[in-house]
């Protein structure tokens, strides 16, 4: 594997290559961005990094790519800077090491350490006959209220330090409203995503197609809407006052189920999708990291509608404590894992728009 001074190198000599050639320059916001600068220290390639979002039309549009000489493919040279920022700027910076070196094994151990800590707090059967689909009948509510309070409180801290490491990093200062709208607005169009014209990107091959955008956007409309689900969830329970399990005709199952499903789409599309993405484009180091945040994003969205429907059943004890395992899993993982994207593109695109207003 390369170390780390080597893949911010590479990355930086095609940088170099990409801005006195700029055949690129309408493709997407990296290539304007790059062309702002002259040369390009560490933390501008991280920026670049992170600001892309590996459309890979610069690679088949490109005359240094494989197997030319120059070797230039911008999309796997970044995919490895994204990697390793993610590892560069986590805090604590420990376990931004351990989900950079196995994101897979380092996930499974802690799903199983978390559903052995709910199994041993918990009951396996209700011990009032009327309470058999309640929850809270065989996972103390104080224990799961407890728990979840520590993890979102410890998460929420990481994140924002990862967050502010990337930001300080980049050099992001003097953030204004204008800036923060657009990128708002770039983030929840999947802009970068639509290609030329509404015509789709090149991914997961050189044939253009609208397909990621979809799967992007129901991937991330799915997450907003069970995070709103569970969010109407706690207001019930902890404010007008009405206990779960909840029926279709409720809000916090509404959202839940259309949330889980839209996930499940989602999620299971952008697996097929790298799976069968071209492997000049791809980072064979790093995508353990990818589909290892994909694999608990189903399994979370499709526990939870197993969970739903089998909710009367023997199975519930063990089905309960094996899906908050996942999703407190899930939720650890936020800051350390490929999901960590998701806010320094955000913090990427608020230094591209702003230095687009100044432009």
């Amino acid at each position: 594997m390369e170390n780390n001074e080597n893949i911010y190198e590479i990355a930086r000599k095609s940088c170099v290559i990409c801005n006195s050639c700029r055949y690129c320059e309408g493709l997407c916001a990296v290539f304007p961005a790059m062309e702002r600068k002259r040369e390009f220290s560490l933390q501008d390639i991280d920026y670049l990094a992170n600001l892309c979002h590996q459309c890979s039309e610069c690679f088949y549009d490109c005359q240094y790519a494989p197997p030319h000489e120059f070797n230039l493919a911008l999309p796997k040279q970044l995919a490895k800077v994204r990697a390793q920022s993610y590892t560069n700027h986590a805090f604590p910076s420990f376990l931004g090491k351990a989900f950079g070196a196995n994101a897979i094994v380092t996930t499974i151990v802690l799903v199983i350490a978390l559903f052995l800590g709910f199994f041993a707090s918990g009951t396996i059967t209700a011990t009032e006959p009327s309470r058999a689909g309640d929850f809270f009948a065989y996972v103390p509510e104080s224990y799961m209220i407890g728990t979840f309070s520590v993890v979102a409180i410890l998460v929420l801290a990481a994140l924002f330090m990862s967050c502010k490491n990337f930001a300080n990093a980049i050099e992001l200062k003097g953030v204004n409203a204008a800036a923060i709208i657009q990128s708002i607005k770039d983030a929840l169009k999947m802009r970068y995503l639509g290609g030329h014209e509404g015509e789709g990107c090149t991914y997961p091959t050189e044939l253009r197609s609208n397909v990621r955008r979809v799967f992007h956007h129901f991937t991330m409309y799915g997450f907003i809407f069970c995070f709103i689900a569970t969010v109407l969830g706690a207001i019930y329970l902890h404010i007008l006052n009405i206990p779960a399990p909840y029926d279709f005709t409720q809000l916090p199952k509404i959202f839940g189920v259309i949330g889980g499903i839209a996930l499940c789409i989602g999620v299971a599309g952008l697996f097929a999708l790298k799976l069968k993405a071209d492997k000049n484009i791809v980072d064979e180091n790093s995508v353990s990291m990818d589909y290892s945040l994909l694999a608990m994003l189903f399994i979370v969205s499709f526990g939870g509608l197993v969970l739903m429907c089998l909710k009367e059943s023997a199975y519930l004890p063990c089905l309960l404590y094996f899906h908050l395992s996942t999703v407190f899993a899930l939720f650890v993982m936020i800051p350390y894992s490929k999901f960590i994207h998701v806010f320094y593109r955000f913090i990427a695109l608020v230094k591209y728009n702003m230095d687009e207003q100044e432009a």
